[in-house]
């Protein structure tokens, strides 16, 4: 199985080269059975990439330690679902993951549009294989999973103790996911640009895909902050980390796209600034893998120092020439048809959420860049931490707040003074008078206050609407309240979707801020049976317990919580010691209610005099932060949610688009 999964690596190298020419040829020439080729060429090598994986899947099933994979990042003690989780783990089998993903996600598309978007389809399956190829190509000749070891090992050196948690079996996917989701929408932009068809056909096609892409760039972001809550011991949740950087700027600019595209959508507009957004996105997820895996940052995240970085380089530079190329030369093709009637107006709204979120992505590019830049100029690293990303996308992070409260309400063209008084004259008194009573009940972080009144507006804001729509259809169609609200939201999927993740990111907001302003941090070195106050609890340290097994050994103390006199809870932190890798982790004690999170680490023990030191943190609301994203997750399920009248629309432009090219062919005749 290991010469097999080599080999169908090979193969599918060979066969991706393949189908790029042909297809290429086959567009070039209107040859439709060399397209055909091409596009079992993508299908070939999604079979090939498939039998790699299940055969390095086995290896480590079966602890093959002869493999030099398996005995990096698996061993005969590693729990089963961390010995699949393996599979990720390291350099080679991620990159595999990746290119596993992708070709998946090649042949649904292709077969979506194997009927549909002929004019398109040759250069997406070029554009798809030309990515596949790449990272092909690293396996093959740079990272080979598949790479023998001279003497095989007697036993493996294990996985990561950090990576020993339940978020590694969920976050990497899911992340994954929403980075390589991205390249579809990307091979759809590219053959767009090189056909010369840039109507908004190719973004109604990839609609979807772009949705799929943001909710899982969405939940891969939320789920790392959750495993960096859970695992790391220090209290919080985002530290403005490099790979968490670049993990996080996709999602802005792809969070811009699906904004601004609804401008092209309605209004014909900004064709050129949306082009430029979903090739960005792409770039950038491109972008987050080199920073991963080129150990030019330092990072719990990354992987370690390899020789990737530079043809990460030079991939990256390829993409962006080939972007710039394409543009310039379709510039004259995407040229809007309309202007922007007035700022105080839907589009205009829009228009400033997209800037504000390309701002954050720009800042927080620059903050992950610069030590890099730094020390290339100067020679010397100066390292550019949290501190400075919280000073600058904190401002435009609240002014992203209120423009949620905002976009989806403002009138289109031009908002007049009545529709402005009518839309946000109760949001605006009610998120004025949420600042005014927090801050008269002593509060005087000023960004958390602001953030409350914030959200406090977004949320009247959408609650209006939510009104205001139930009414309406009450009045119109008979039905009641409940029935007027879920007919609503079928039939507005988009829009009331749209709202619902909103409502979620006002929660994730609320959740930021609290427990980020508001939070109580106690560290106490005690002795058995002494207790110490941690912002309304009290803790007690009461006896010491000690587990063994042949994989890991665990020091666990026991702690009692009381509020108020009343028993509360017992927590366990503890500490653990992985034999294989002779690596100590921190395992955090929690217990989670919706106003706060009491948070329990176990600092140190002292044998010869019994005290233990334990850290405790107590952070409030930050329990919304987890619930704002389930809810985010299920607003973006809605919102892909196909109804009849958007499946009409595609077809009606399908339609036009097919037309068109009749039309030209009959021209050219």
């Amino acid at each position: 199985m290991i010469e097999l999964g080599s080999l169908a690596l090979q193969l599918a190298l060979l066969t991706a080269i393949y189908g790029i020419v042909v297809v290429l040829v086959g567009a070039a020439r209107q040859r439709s059975e060399m397209v055909r080729s091409g596009r079992h060429a993508a299908y070939a090598v999604h079979g090939l990439v498939v039998l790699a994986a299940v055969a390095l899947w086995r290896a480590l099933l079966t602890h093959d330690f002869s493999l030099e994979y398996v005995a990096s990042y698996a061993s005969s003690t590693l729990a089963l679902p961390y010995t699949i989780a393996a599979f990720w783990g390291g350099q080679a089998g991620s990159l595999l993951f990746w290119v596993l993903i992708l070709m998946t996600m090649s042949s649904i598309a292709h077969l979506q549009n194997r009927e549909r978007n002929a004019a398109l389809m040759p250069y997406v399956t070029a554009t798809l294989l030309v990515i596949a190829a790449f990272f092909l190509s690293l396996l093959v000749f740079i990272t080979d999973p598949f790479e023998r070891l001279p003497v095989p090992a007697i036993e493996g050196a294990d996985l990561n103790p950090l990576l020993q948690n339940y978020w590694m079996m969920i976050h990497p996917p899911s992340l994954y996911l929403g980075f390589v989701g991205c390249a579809i929408p990307f091979a759809f932009a590219m053959a767009a640009l090189a056909s010369g068809r840039l109507s908004d056909v190719w973004i109604r096609t990839t609609r979807r895909w772009t949705l799929f892409a943001w909710f899982f760039l969405t939940v891969g972001n939320v789920l790392g902050a959750r495993w960096a809550y859970e695992e790391l011991g220090w209290g919080g949740y985002w530290a403005w980390d490099p790979v968490e950087n670049a993990a996080i700027m996709p999602w802005f600019t792809c969070t811009a796209f699906l904004h601004s595209v609804m401008i092209q959508e309605k209004k014909n507009m900004l064709k050129m600034w949306n082009m430029v957004l979903v090739l960005l996105t792409f770039t950038l997820t491109i972008f987050g893998t080199f920073l991963t895996r080129s150990g030019i940052v330092s990072s719990v995240h990354s992987f370690t120092q390899s020789g990737l970085g530079p043809f990460f380089v030079g991939f990256l530079v390829m993409v962006i020439v080939t972007c710039i190329a394409l543009i310039a030369w379709r510039r004259p093709l995407l040229r809007s048809e309309n202007d922007i009637d007035s700022f105080l107006s839907r589009e205009g709204a829009f228009l400033f959420n997209n800037l504000l979120l390309v701002g954050l992505a720009f800042a927080t590019f620059w903050g992950t860049i610069f030590p890099v830049l730094s020390e290339a100029v100067r020679g010397i690293k100066i390292t550019v931490g949290p501190p400075f990303f919280n000073k600058v996308n904190a401002p435009l992070g609240l002014a992203l707040l209120f423009m949620t409260g905002v976009g989806p309400v403002i009138a289109w063209r031009r908002a007049s003074a009545r529709n402005l008084r009518r839309s946000f004259l109760w949001p605006l008194t009610l998120g004025f008078a949420t600042g005014v009573v927090i801050f008269a009940l002593g509060y005087r972080h000023y960004y958390a206050v602001v953030c409350f009144s914030l959200a406090t507006f977004v949320l009247t804001t959408i609650a209006m609407e939510f009104y205001r729509g139930t009414r309406a259809r009450q009045s119109l169609m008979h039905e009641s309240p409940a029935m007027a609200l879920a007919n609503l939201v079928g039939k507005n999927r988009r829009r009331y979707g749209g709202y619902v993740v909103h409502i979620g990111i006002v929660m994730i907001a609320v959740g930021m801020a609290a427990s980020s302003a508001f939070r109580v941090e106690v560290q106490e070195t005690i002795e058995r049976g002494q207790s110490f106050e941690a912002g309304p609890y009290t803790l007690t340290y009461t006896d010491l317990k000690n587990t063994d097994s042949p994989h890991v050994a665990s020091m666990l103390a026991e702690v009692q919580v009381t509020r108020n006199g009343r028993p509360v809870t017992t927590l366990y932190p503890e500490k653990r010691f992985y034999k294989r890798q002779q690596q100590p982790t921190t395992e955090v004690a929690l217990r989670s209610t919706l106003l706060d999170d009491l948070y329990v680490v176990l600092g140190n023990y002292d044998a010869e005099s019994g005290l233990v030191t334990l850290l405790v943190f107590v952070s409030p609301l930050v329990a919304w932060l987890w619930i704002g994203a389930l809810v985010m997750a299920l607003g973006t399920v809605i919102v892909m949610s196909p109804t009849a009248a958007e499946q009409r629309v595609l077809a009606a432009a399908l339609a036009v688009e097919e037309r068109g090219l009749e039309g030209a062919a009959r021209v050219v005749r």
